[in-house]
């Protein structure tokens, strides 16, 4: 497993970026609208973080399993456990080599497809994870230029191609895919647009 945490000097001021809690804020209303959720459902977001998004994904659910890599994020998610309005599992593992004995009736996942080397396998992992008519709402970057990550975060792709990325997930099995804008992330160097990427199993 890499060790190196490349949130550790970020993850105790990441919340306080207004940019980025409003991006990640427009995401979870793009996902609310497109996906229905219930309090019976059991879900996983992939790349949890702080615990931006599935803060307001949580009043909806019935529980949440918050899957990431990094032990510095996932200390200021604990620490805004009590706040969380559903109960909500914290698992710190990197999900592209460990495996997790769990089905999920959706997935969620926010700013971290570019993180992973692998987007083919990483699909092929949701797949698996996913109950049977389950569903994966997935929002990324479009292609960008490169500008986006001013500093190393450990990232593999300069946001994604739609096509590409809807073939990927075809691939693998998903069906009703759809793709649409989620968001516009702002930065210093630039306005970067995100899209939604919608299937079921």
């Amino acid at each position: 497993m890499n060790t190196k945490d490349f949130f550790a000097e970020k993850a105790k001021d990441y919340d306080n970026e207004e940019s980025r809690t409003q991006n990640v804020s427009t995401i979870a209303q793009t996902i609310l609208n497109e996906v229905v959720f219930s309090k019976e459902m059991s879900i996983m977001d992939f790349g949890s973080g702080t615990g931006l998004l599935l803060s307001e994904i949580a009043p909806y659910v019935g529980e949440i399993t918050a899957v990431d890599v990094s032990s510095s994020m996932i200390e200021v998610l604990t620490s805004k456990k009590e706040a969380i309005k559903c109960p909500l599992e914290i698992v710190q593992m990197d999900l592209t080599t460990a495996t997790l004995d769990l089905k999920f009736d959706a997935i969620i996942s926010s700013m971290t497809m570019h993180h992973i080397k692998d987007t083919l396998a990483m699909f092929k992992i949701f797949y698996s994870l996913l109950k049977d008519n389950g569903t994966i709402a997935i929002a990324d970057l479009d292609t960008e230029d490169g500008s986006f990550h001013t500093e190393d975060t450990g990232v593999f792709h300069c946001g994604f191609d739609r096509d590409e990325f809807v073939k990927i997930a075809k691939s693998v099995g998903f069906k009703d895919i759809k793709i649409q804008d989620a968001s516009i992330a702002s930065k210093p160097t630039g306005n970067y647009s995100v899209f939604l990427l919608t299937a079921k199993k």
